[in-house]
């Protein structure tokens, strides 16, 4: 039979070692239980294109500073008779009633994008709510007819966003494809941004103000037509009913 004799040094490596174990443990518990949490957090995803076969497709124009080009875009969607959605904020509103009252009168869809063009996962919930509502109120004021639509700034979005949009009875809206005609490329590549990635369902994303934006839209709109796709308005893209949106922000009725 074999002793093992432990000194004063063993024995408190020993118990070092057991709560270094019991740490090892607590912490390996503490992030599964982290992880649980989060996935327990299902993401709310808005609306970034429609579950649809018919080949069809929304232009959506943000519309937050400047106005020198709104009259010329309209002009041409007009000449084209092409219908689309303009998501304006509340500001630009005030600023430029006589241009949203145009875009209403020539049938398009006016959206809402905040009364400040705020970061909105940043805000208090009452902050959040206020940025939608007085937007609405501004655009009820000039056309008789509340929003449906919301597009948050920058694409900025987070789960309490997207179920304040949902409160308010509105459709959070985002896109698929995106022109980057902010960052102001040629026409050719503006064109080719719109078109390439083009599918069944699909929420194109201009912006008002881009310089090139005016010249490129009637390439748009042909290269879409040409593709053989209808060119709607985002309420009259999106069905109505219960819906649900995949990984992917795809629209799908429930």
């Amino acid at each position: 039979m074999r002793f093992i004799i432990l000194t004063r040094r063993s024995v408190l490596i020993i118990m070092l070692c057991v709560l270094l174990g019991i740490a090892s443990v607590s912490i390996g518990l503490n992030s599964v239980s982290s992880a649980l949490e989060t996935a327990s957090t299902e993401r709310v995803i808005p609306i970034y294109c429609v579950d649809t076969d018919k080949k069809v497709c929304s232009i959506s124009f943000d519309a937050a500073w400047g106005n020198e080009q709104t009259d010329g875009l309209l002009d041409t969607l007009d000449k084209y008779k092409v219908k689309t959605t303009f998501f304006l904020v509340g500001s630009w509103v005030k600023k430029y009633p006589d241009s949203v009252k145009k875009i209403a009168k020539n049938g398009h869809d006016i959206g809402n994008h905040s009364s400040t063009h705020a970061h909105m996962p940043a805000l208090s919930a009452d902050k959040m709510k206020s940025e939608i509502s007085d937007c609405n109120l501004e655009i009820k004021k000039l056309t008789g007819k509340t929003p449906s639509l919301f597009r948050p700034p920058y694409g900025d979005y987070d789960n309490n966003t997207v179920n304040m949009v949902k409160s308010l009875n509105m459709y959070p809206v985002q896109w698929n494809i995106d022109s980057l005609d902010w960052k102001d490329p040629s026409v050719e590549q503006i064109v080719k941004n719109c078109t390439d990635k083009l599918s069944p369902g699909s929420i194109i994303l201009l912006h008002n103000g881009a310089a090139n934006t005016p010249a490129a839209l009637p390439k748009i709109i042909k290269a879409i037509r040409a593709k053989g796709y209808k060119i709607v308005p985002i309420s009259k893209l999106i069905p109505k009913g219960d819906y649900t949106t995949d990984v992917t922000g795809k629209m799908i009725l429930s």
